[in-house]
């Protein structure tokens, strides 16, 4: 390593350890006059639309900066978030075109930091393997949680659908609400634009690879305008992010046969919720720029995630709650969860893999603080596997994949959960007929039973 490097590192851990507290460090060393442009940001509109630029808002006011504002860059979907320091002017480009502009802007340096609401995909990793890893946890940051909404005109009588049927819907297989038993009336497909990642990860959790959108369905660059276009039109039926329901009515969501949700402060944090999303920002392993770090640091810090959740999306802040559909659970799996709350916070698992995911890892250091303002919390683990040969099979993968999380805790917080148990592939939220649904069934669910449990948020 160059003595460069070491100092670099050095600024960079110093940062770090500063975000995460969520208090960034005062500007220094900046010219006396002039601009400053500290990063660009490029790639997911659901990202960069409203929380994007919210997020670097609060970062620059943290770090000092007066009169912070958001202007227009010139081109549609492009701003930036700029203010004062001293006599400096400091600011951020945003370009919020979709997930895909956020990988190829990382390839060709104008960006710093890769805004996606879906993983990056084999070949943007193969092509930005000469920076770094994306897949690692030092290149992905898991900045939030969204549900992919179904939403339809406030005047229809539909409440529910299931996968298959929204899938057959957008793929021209049902044409009239009356199919659906839903009023007569021409059925009217809104969807987002092929370079978001909401169409990607619609397409993936829903079309899969052997349907083709419907020709006739109108497309839309933002989500908010696709949201208010169904609002408006009685047969109309779109795709948004969680966050951009706005008028629209929600509907609820099945897949194979698991239980029909909506999305809410459970489901989605938890990713129980069918069409579930994770929102990332992906950056070089080791940002030679130390500004990008330290907003990394911020945004999942308790700062940043409170704007998370104030911007419509879901937090990874814990949360206890009693689940809305808890009386409905198998009798032996209610004696065991007795008097305990469930946590927000599902561990899932690599696929193909024993090892956790890089925002399972996040979690445990989560869960850890959380349960150390507690006074000798009993914690449950309840591992559940994806389907497999023999239910002996699914039930020894699901009690090992909570031993796996247990030794997690005990590593890296000395707390040992009262009970692991497994259910095997009991108690499936999603169709284990695609790969998606096998990682999301895959899961340890934490429940907590503590007298002086309340439902509070901690970092």
């Amino acid at each position: 390593m160059t003595l460069a490097r070491a100092v670099l590192t050095l600024i960079l851990g110093l940062l770090s350890a500063t975000a995460i507290a969520g208090k960034p460090a005062p500007f220094e060393g900046l010219p006396p006059s002039g601009e400053v442009d500290l990063f660009a940001m490029h790639g997911s509109n659901t990202i960069g639309a409203h929380l994007g630029p919210t997020l670097v808002t609060a970062y620059l006011q943290a770090k000092g900066a007066q009169s912070v504002t958001t202007v227009a860059a010139g081109t549609e979907n492009e701003q930036w978030v700029q203010g004062t320091y001293q006599n400096t002017l400091v600011r951020v480009r945003i370009e919020a075109h979709g997930s895909g502009t956020g990988f190829a802007g990382l390839k060709q340096g104008a960006a710093h930091i890769a805004a996606a609401s879906r993983p990056v995909k084999d070949k943007e990793a193969n092509l930005l393997q000469a920076m770094a890893d994306m897949r690692s946890p030092q290149s992905e940051h898991i900045v939030g949680i969204d549900g992919l909404a179904i939403v339809v005109n406030p005047a229809n009588s539909i409440a529910k659908l299931s996968v298959s049927q929204i899938a057959d819907i957008f793929s021209g297989q049902y044409q009239d609400w009356s199919e659906l038993g839903g009023p007569a009336g021409p059925i009217r497909v809104y969807a987002r634009d092929d370079k978001s990642g909401t169409w990607d990860s619609f397409k993936s959790m829903v079309l899969g690879k052997q349907r083709q959108l419907v020709a006739s369905a109108q497309r839309f660059e933002s989500n908010d305008l696709l949201s208010d276009q169904v609002a408006s039109d009685p047969f109309g039926i779109g795709f948004v992010a969680l966050s951009a329901v706005r008028n629209s009515k929600l509907l609820a969501v099945s897949d194979g046969g698991a239980k029909s949700l909506l999305p809410n402060k459970l489901t989605v944090a938890t990713e129980d919720y069918a069409l579930s999303r994770r929102l990332y920002l992906y950056t070089d392993d080791q940002p030679e720029n130390p500004y990008v770090q330290e907003f990394i640091d911020f945004a999942l810090a308790d700062d940043g995630q409170q704007i998370v959740a104030e911007n419509g999306f879901v937090s990874q802040q814990l949360q206890a709650v009693v689940p809305e559909f808890y009386a409905e659970l198998p009798r032996d799996f209610r004696d065991l969860t007795a008097g305990a709350k469930r946590l927000t916070i599902n561990f899932r698992f690599r696929q193909g893999s024993a090892k956790l995911d890089n925002k399972a890892l996040s979690d445990i250091d989560r869960l850890v603080a959380y349960l150390e303002t507690m006074q000798d919390p009993e914690v449950i683990l309840i591992g559940f596997s994806d389907q497999r040969r023999t239910e002996e099979r699914s039930e020894l993968l699901s009690r090992l994949r909570a031993m796996a999380v247990r030794r997690e805790l005990v590593k890296r917080g000395g707390i040992y959960p009262r009970e692991n148990v497994g259910y095997g592939m009991a108690l499936p939220v999603a169709s284990g007929n695609r790969d998606e649904g096998k990682l999301k069934n895959s899961r340890v669910e934490v429940w907590l039973r503590d007298q002086n449990t309340v439902a509070a948020s901690h970092p």
